[in-house]
């Protein structure tokens, strides 16, 4: 009668257990759910009143590309985006490259010192954009800087270097130091050991740092609202100055354009990443084969 009893607790414990455990997943579906409506429900309306043929968003008058016909179409808004192509492409290359010659000096420092440079550089990532901006505004007028072009490159390639670090350092803390030696042991020089070892394995940590400097720099207002001068203008620019005077449809055309721009890019690199990964499934001895492969294959290249 005991061991009876005991089997009917331990079943009716279990029942409540699973009972609990499957409310548990529907109240956890619900609000992820819910999550997402919130995230993407603005976006969604967006992007249907960008083929809205009305201009009012409360009136749905038909089905139109109008909207991004007049987008081409607007020479202001073209030039806006021909100087943020720019900026963004230009800040994003430089910044890596400083980034990547940053992380490697940093990597070399001793341990203390690594960590102090660390905490330094990771000072600009919190730092309000606001005071970068009013910062570099009052230093570029000290220096008697004419505001433009120069000026907002350089305003986005400083306040985009910390994050190329930021992307960069990871990947050079899962390295093996060991292969760099190895590859000096095999007849490479340091620089030859570098090219030829240590950038192919922070690779994806250098697309990173590309991918992110570029879109920070695409999305930024503050800063080059500060630095850009009268005379150049950024499509974030331009959207704030047409969004003071009125909603103009166009604006959800060309957001509904850098959503989906934004989206494809997003949706390359994570196969890309997930075919990586597959690849590189084999475990620490094919990685390490490899790695001793490219060091080998640095001295007799060299």
């Amino acid at each position: 009668m005991a061991n009876n009893k005991s089997r009917n607790l331990i079943a009716s414990h279990r029942k409540s257990i699973f009972a609990l455990n499957k409310r548990g997943k529907i109240v956890s579906s619900v609000y992820l759910i819910l999550i997402f409506i919130f995230l993407y429900a603005p976006i969604a309306v967006l992007i249907i009143n960008s083929f809205n043929a009305a201009k009012s968003r409360a009136v749905w008058g038909g089905f139109t590309f109008d909207w991004y016909r007049k987008l081409f179409q607007n020479a202001d808004i073209i030039a806006a985006l021909r100087t943020t192509i720019m900026v963004a492409i230009l800040s994003a290359v430089i910044a890596t490259l400083a980034g990547v010659l940053s992380s490697l000096g940093i990597y070399a420092l001793p341990r203390r010192w690594r960590n102090v440079i660390l905490q330094i550089t990771n000072i600009p990532n919190i730092t309000p954009d606001l005071v970068t901006g009013i910062s570099l505004m009052l230093l570029f007028f000290f220096l008697r800087a004419k505001t433009g072009f120069v000026t907002l490159l350089l305003a986005h390639i400083s306040f985009n270097i910390p994050f190329a670090i930021l992307s960069i350092m990871p990947k050079l803390r899962q390295m093996d130091l060991n292969l760099y030696e190895a590859a000096q042991d095999l007849g490479c020089t340091p620089a030859q050991a570098v090219r030829k070892v240590m950038i192919p394995e922070i690779m994806p940590g250098i697309v990173t740092a590309f991918i992110l400097t570029l879109t920070l720099s695409i999305d930024d207002f503050v800063i080059s609202y500060f630095t850009a001068g009268n005379q150049v203008t950024t499509l974030a620019l331009t959207i704030y100055s047409m969004a003071r005077k009125s909603v103009n449809p166009q604006i959800n055309a060309l957001s509904a354009l850098l959503f989906v721009i934004v989206f494809v890019l997003l949706v390359i690199i994570n196969i890309r990443t997930s075919n990586k990964k597959q690849t590189t499934r084999g475990g620490s001895r094919a990685r390490l084969n490899k790695n001793r492969q490219q060091a080998l294959t640095a001295n007799t290249a060299d």
